[in-house]
């Protein structure tokens, strides 16, 4: 929704505003970090004012918050990893990390800088409590007490996160230990490698 009212004989677009501030904030916190971003630089990038930052997100922490909360938002949407086709989703969860390099510096960052709670911890672990339930849906963890089998469905979560994640957190390690000049070269062979041991965790259900 947006709302409007003349000044100087042009229409302020409200929305349209807040979009230009959450963008210039995504690159503001993936170069400098949450201790290092500046609102000025955010305010300037954005073509707006230190107020209008402060109105829409409250500050420098909570819109750091903001930022990283809907770009995990965008993974769920665009990478969603189905318990069905559990390997085809990693390769588009690698992909989706490849085109979206910022991602995983916002995610570093906030490991970082954060102490204690995130900014919007309840509703995102609310989204991954959801998808540990689909997973248990999904057969994950059959045959075990309850407990143990939502645990199941949570460590094959996370161990999938980190397997594809590590590869874009520490580039030059991909190329190094792959011993790759081409970087391209060496992320193909990295999705080829993820995908499949996906594909072998899924077979052998080694997580149920």
């Amino acid at each position: 929704m947006s709302t409007g009212w003349f000044n100087s004989g042009m229409t302020y677009d409200a929305e349209a505003t807040r979009r230009r501030i959450f963008d210039a904030a995504v690159a503001e916190f993936t170069a400098h970090g949450l201790a290092g971003a500046r609102i000025d630089r955010i305010a300037r990038q954005a073509r707006a004012n230190k107020q209008a930052i402060y109105l829409y997100f409250g500050g420098k922490e909570k819109l750091f918050g903001e930022v990283v909360r809907c770009k995990v938002d965008e993974i769920c949407r665009g990478a969603d990893i189905s318990p069905f086709d559990f390997a085809e989703g990693v390769g588009l969860l690698f992909d989706w990390y490849g085109q979206n390099p910022e991602q995983i510096r916002l995610l570093l960052w906030e490991a970082l800088e954060t102490r204690g709670e995130v900014q919007g911890e309840p509703e995102r672990r609310a989204s991954y409590r959801e998808r540990v339930r689909e997973f248990r849906a999904a057969g994950v963890g059959a045959g075990l007490p309850e407990e143990e089998a939502v645990r199941a469905a949570q460590d094959r979560m996370f161990t999938i996160l980190g397997l594809v994640a590590w590869n874009f957190a520490v580039p030059q390690l991909c190329r190094l230990v792959l011993d790759e000049d081409d970087e391209a070269a060496a992320l193909a062979r990295r999705r080829e490698s993820v995908v499949q041991t996906a594909r072998v965790l899924a077979e052998a259900g080694r997580f149920s």
